[in-house]
C-alpha cells in the first residue's frame, strides 16, 4: 500500500448538480497532477458521499493516514467549526485511522491566477487591465475574518495585477452585493467592468453572483474558478505542506 497519505478533499456540496461534477473535475485534474496518489472527496451536505461515509470506508480498506483538505477559499464557520466536528466525531468511532486537517486554500496567489485565467477565457486581454475594474465576488461569510481576507485579496490584487480598481463583493451575509459593486463602479468613472466570481463550483450563490453581474451590465462576467490547474496546483501544495507539518510533530500526535 501506498505509504502516502491518503487526500480526501472536503466539499460543501449542493443540489445543484454541477456542484458535484465540478469538484470531481478537479480531483481528477488533481489525480493527474500527481499520479499515484489516491484522492476521495466527501461532502459536508447535499452530496454522496459524506465525510463519515469516506471515513469509515478508507480504515476499512486499511488506509492509517488521510489529509482532509477543505474545499474553501476562507478561513470561515465551515473550516472553524463545521469540519473539525466531522472530523473529530468520526475519528472517534475509528481509532486505527489519523485524520490531519490541512489549511483552507485562500489567500493565495495561485488563486488570483485561475481568477486571472478565468477573466481572460471570458474575453479580457493583459492589455486591458489598466482600464478594467474588476469586481471580486465571493460567496460571502458572516466571520468578519473571512470578509476581512477577501477585501485585502482586493486590495493586493489591485496593486499587483494592475487592474484599474478591485472591489469586493459578496452573494450573502456581506455587502455589497456584485450589482451595487459594479454600479459603483461606474460611479466612479470605471469605463469597463469585470466581474471575477471567487467560487469553486457551480451553485445557489455563484448563480447570484452571475444574476447580479448581468442586472448592472457588467462588460465581462468570468467562468467560476472550477478545475484551473492553478487550483488543482494549490490543493496539492496545502496537501504537501500537511504531509511535511506532521513528520515535524512528535509521534504521539500522530496517533488518533
Amino acid at each position: 500500500m501506498d505509504a502516502r497519505p491518503t487526500l480526501l478533499v472536503i466539499a460543501h456540496g449542493s443540489r445543484d448538480p454541477r456542484h458535484a461534477a465540478t469538484v470531481a473535475a478537479l480531483c481528477a485534474r488533481v489525480r493527474a497532477q500527481r499520479p499515484g496518489l489516491r484522492v476521495e472527496v466527501g461532502h459536508l451536505d447535499f452530496n454522496a458521499p459524506s465525510v463519515p461515509r469516506v471515513l469509515e470506508r478508507l480504515s476499512a480498506e486499511g488506509v492509517r493516514e488521510v489529509v482532509a483538505l477543505p474545499l474553501l477559499l476562507t478561513h470561515a464557520f465551515h473550516a472553524k467549526s463545521d469540519i473539525p466536528t466531522v472530523l473529530r466525531e468520526a475519528t472517534r468511532r475509528l481509532p486505527l485511522l489519523t485524520v490531519h486537517q490541512a489549511e483552507v486554500l485562500g489567500p493565495s496567489s495561485l488563486l488570483t491566477a485561475a481568477l486571472e485565467r478565468r477573466l481572460e477565457e471570458a474575453g479580457l486581454r493583459p492589455g486591458d487591465r489598466r482600464s478594467t475594474g474588476v469586481v471580486l465576488a465571493s460567496a460571502g461569510s458572516s466571520d468578519p475574518e473571512a470578509i476581512a481576507v477577501i477585501a485585502e485579496i482586493a486590495r493586493e490584487w489591485r496593486r499587483t495585477a494592475g487592474w484599474c480598481a478591485v472591489r469586493p463583493a459578496f452573494a450573502s451575509a456581506s455587502l455589497p452585493r456584485t450589482a451595487d459593486a459594479v454600479r459603483a463602479l461606474r460611479a466612479d468613472g470605471v469605463g469597463r467592468v469585470a466581474v471575477a466570481p471567487y467560487v469553486i463550483a457551480p451553485g445557489f450563490l455563484p448563480d447570484r453572483i452571475a444574476a447580479g453581474a448581468r442586472e448592472a451590465d457588467a462588460d465581462v462576467l468570468a467562468p467560476v474558478l472550477g478545475d484551473a490547474p492553478e487550483l488543482a496546483t494549490l490543493l496539492l501544495r496545502r496537501y504537501d505542506r500537511s504531509v511535511l507539518a506532521t513528520v515535524h510533530r512528535a509521534p504521539a500526535a500522530l496517533s488518533a
